[in-house]
């Protein structure tokens, strides 16, 4: 049962590595701020089933969405 959980588990280093990435390419860090906890907040309400799941919080989707639409925007075009 363990070996599953650290299977599941969010690489915590990489959410820091891409929080810190997402306020180093901002100009405005309280914007971002606010535009995360938007969108976390919006796909909370959205996706009810999410909460139960402490390895897919919101935030942390959030998070990875905002830093790969501004540092690949080539994905959104296709």
């Amino acid at each position: 049962m363990q070996k599953t959980y650290y299977k599941n588990k969010i690489d915590l280093k990489s959410i820091t590595y891409k929080t810190e990435e997402l306020l180093e390419i901002v100009n405005n860090r309280y914007k971002i701020t606010i535009q995360v906890a938007n969108r976390a907040k919006r796909r909370k309400y959205e996706d009810i089933d999410i909460i139960d799941d402490p390895l897919n919080k919101p935030i942390i989707k959030a998070i990875i969405e905002i830093v790969d639409e501004i540092t690949e925007p080539e994905i959104l075009e296709e």
